[in-house]
């Protein structure tokens, strides 16, 4: 997980939310302010953290490393699918979210998966303690 996060910069958020006590916006808030690129994915908004925000995966521009998934586990086989076609590195599904099956498509298309972990965590876990 070191050498993912290490080697690994833009990060889709999907189902970043605006309001700052949610833990989409805590998460993303950190891993911006460690040097991350963060992309927001929400169709319900224009801007999120003073950035462009997306409706989908889809419409993302360039290349992404990370798809973090701050979604319901149902919702996941749509988003894993958008991740297969935009060839992103890894789909990250926070505390809570679980879908074995999307998962294993994805890692049969190539993609590394991480689940039920919450990326600021491990994070921090790994590079505060060096």
């Amino acid at each position: 997980m070191e050498l993912l996060l290490r080697n690994n910069s833009t990060i889709a958020v999907v189902g970043l939310s605006p309001d700052p006590w949610r833990p989409s916006h805590e998460v993303t808030r950190y891993m911006r302010e460690q040097g991350y690129t963060i992309i927001p994915v929400n169709p319900n908004h224009k801007e999120i953290l003073g950035l462009e925000c997306y409706p989908d995966l889809l419409s993302v521009p360039g290349s992404v490393d990370i798809v973090n998934i701050f979604r319901r586990s149902q919702a996941v086989p749509a988003i894993v699918e958008q991740a297969i076609t935009i060839k992103a590195g890894t789909v990250w599904m926070q505390l809570g979210v679980y879908h074995e099956e999307a998962a294993r498509i994805a890692r049969e298309a190539g993609l590394t998966v991480i689940m039920e972990r919450c990326i600021k965590i491990e994070h921090m876990r790994i590079f505060s303690a060096k």
